[in-house]
């Protein structure tokens, strides 16, 4: 048993140097979300979000990197962000939901904090967007892609919600992701 993020005992699976910064979707939109990635690969155990930064190590202690991570987003005002379309990464074959509105504040969140501790090249450009399904058979993709076409076009709730806080979490074996503290957007009123 070793410690968790705050000190406490820890006997979850062992931690790797894989950190990532997310915004949780919350509510009934983010709970449709998990149980639409569920039914599309029963395998996750889904907790639906954006990253703001994709999966990195970190050359410093994960502490150090949050607080760049808490120092950026103090400053950065909560806005909205509205999820649209089903599509599919070609190379990868991952299904996302695109992002509309928020997906402008997202690359620009991005941008500022991929650097210093933070500081990642990542094997792909920077898309905003939220998973559905990945790590399936390419012979599986059309078909897993109609699947959420259809349940998303069933679902009747709100597709928008607000970012107001970002989630520093850190992977597990067995592809477990843990947060280790959050940092509210806007927490310091951002100068003009």
């Amino acid at each position: 048993m070793g410690a968790d993020p705050i000190g406490g005992p820890w006997d979850g699976p062992a931690r790797l140097n894989i950190f990532a910064l997310v915004i949780y979707i919350p509510g009934p939109l983010g709970d449709f979300l998990d149980e639409l990635r569920r039914d599309l690969v029963p395998h996750y155990n889904p907790h639906a979000h954006v990253s703001v930064l994709p999966p990195r190590p970190l050359a410093v202690p994960w502490q150090i990197a949050s607080e760049q991570v808490r120092t950026l987003t103090e400053g950065w005002e909560p806005f909205e962000i509205a999820l649209t379309g089903l599509e599919v990464f070609p190379v990868t074959d991952v299904i996302y939901l695109e992002l509309g509105a928020g997906a402008a504040e997202l690359r620009a969140m991005h941008a500022a904090m991929n650097t210093s501790t933070l500081a990642f090249q990542e094997p792909f450009p920077y898309h905003p967007h939220i998973t559905l399904a990945q790590e399936i058979p390419h012979e599986a993709v059309a078909a897993t892609y109609e699947r959420a076409r259809h349940r998303w076009s069933e679902f009747a709730g709100a597709r928008t919600f607000r970012a107001e806080r970002a989630a520093f979490v850190q992977n597990a074996m067995d592809n477990c992701w843990v947060d280790l503290v959050q940092h509210s957007l806007g927490a310091v009123p951002a100068q003009r």
